[in-house]
C-alpha cells in the first residue's frame, strides 16, 4: 500500500471512531476482549481487542452476577450494572443491562443516558415510572409485574416504587456504553458556578450551599 493510501486509510478509522452516533456494526459473532493485548482509546470509544474464537467457551456467554440485590443507597436504590468490562460475552453486541431493586418508597432519581434507549421490564412490583420529552410534558404511570416502559435515549426519565413490597427492575439498552448522567448531581455536584445557579433556580446562596454539600461528594461536609 503506498503512503498516499495508508494516509487515508488511517483519516478513515479516525474519522468513523471519532463520528459514529451509535455502536458500530460488529463484522464477526463475537468478539471476547483479549485483556493480554490491551485496548485501544479513542476520544469516543475504548476498542478492546479479541481472543481467537477458538479459545470462547459457554461460560464467556453467560452472567451469574445478578442473582441478588446490590448495595442499597440512601435513595432506596440499588443497582448492578453490567458491561463488557464485567460481562465480556457481550463485547461489540451493541446492548447493556442493569438489575435495578427499589426498597418500598425508593426512587430512580431523575436522570438520562446520552448514549442509549432504554428498555425497563417490571421483575416484581409496582413502579411508578416516566420520561419528560423536549417539549417538557411528561409521559409516566404505574407499571406493574410483567410490564415494560421504553425510554427514548437521551431524555430525563424516573422511577419509585409505589408499591407495599420491594420492587425489581431489569433495565436493557441498546449500547454497550449508554452512558448516565443524574440530573441532581449534575447541576449541584458539577461545579457550576454558584451565582449562576442562584440566578437559574431562585436560591440564596445558604441554599446552593446546602444542595452542594449533599450532591457534592468532594465537597467538604
Amino acid at each position: 500500500m503506498s503512503s498516499t493510501l495508508t494516509l487515508l486509510f488511517v483519516c478513515f478509522i479516525l474519522l468513523s471512531a471519532t463520528t459514529l452516533a451509535s455502536d458500530p456494526d460488529p463484522v464477526q459473532d463475537y468478539c471476547l476482549p483479549n485483556p493480554k493485548l490491551g485496548a485501544i482509546r479513542t476520544a469516543h470509544l475504548t476498542i478492546l481487542t479479541c481472543k481467537n474464537s477458538s479459545e470462547a467457551t459457554t461460560d464467556d456467554f453467560v452472567f451469574s452476577g445478578m442473582k441478588v440485590p446490590g448495595n442499597f443507597t440512601d435513595t432506596g436504590l440499588a443497582a448492578i450494572s453490567v458491561n463488557p468490562t464485567i460481562f465480556p460475552g457481550i463485547n461489540t453486541l451493541g446492548m447493556s443491562f442493569v438489575r435495578a431493586d427499589l426498597k418500598v418508597g425508593g426512587i430512580n432519581p431523575p436522570h438520562f443516558h446520552p448514549r442509549a434507549t432504554e428498555i425497563a421490564y417490571i421483575v416484581k412490583g409496582s413502579v411508578y415510572s416516566g420520561f419528560v420529552d423536549s417539549t417538557n410534558r411528561v409521559f409516566a404511570r404505574v407499571i406493574e409485574q410483567g410490564e415494560v416502559m421504553v425510554f427514548p435515549r437521551g431524555l430525563v426519565h424516573f422511577q419509585m416504587n409505589v408499591g407495599k413490597t420491594p420492587a425489581t427492575v431489569f433495565g436493557s439498552f441498546n449500547s454497550q456504553n449508554p452512558g448516565m448522567q443524574k440530573i441532581p448531581a449534575a447541576i449541584f455536584g458539577s461545579g457550576i458556578n454558584d451565582k449562576l445557579l442562584e440566578k437559574a433556580f431562585g436560591l440564596s446562596p445558604k441554599q446552593i450551599a446546602l444542595m452542594r454539600r449533599r450532591f457534592d461528594p468532594k465537597r467538604v461536609r
